[in-house]
């Protein structure tokens, strides 16, 4: 096996894994996406099956940003996503890092929502 197929299945298995523990709680769910140049996120009622907030780094909010891949924009996005989600009345969701590492990008990510008042 090369290291590519080996590393897509350990992605697959912390993804699972993460699936597993945000199905048995029964609140809304925020959603992380990255490429290598913008960040998506998202805040998911699974229950009804509605997205209740959608926010990108391709948005018109963040135009100003030079690269929208980093960890600046990740940061950025984290604290936008707080202030609307607080604004439309949700304070306590579960954190869908979608199988990326808690390190780096994800982690500021997290950190700037968490500091704007979204508890998870």
């Amino acid at each position: 096996m090369d290291k590519l197929a080996i590393q897509k299945k350990r992605v697959i298995r912390r993804r699972l894994r993460i699936k597993q523990k945000i199905k048995r709680s029964e609140s809304l769910r925020l959603c992380l996406s990255r490429s290598n140049k913008n960040f998506y996120a998202q805040i998911i009622d699974d229950q009804k099956g509605h997205t209740l907030v959608a926010l990108s780094t391709l948005s018109k909010d963040f135009s100003g940003l030079k690269n929208s891949g980093n960890i600046e924009a990740a940061k950025q996005l984290g604290k936008k996503v707080a202030e609307i989600a607080i604004s439309k009345g949700i304070k306590s969701v579960v954190f869908d890092r979608n199988g990326y590492l808690y390190h780096g990008k994800v982690k500021a990510f997290a950190d700037s929502a968490r500091e704007n008042g979204l508890e998870f």
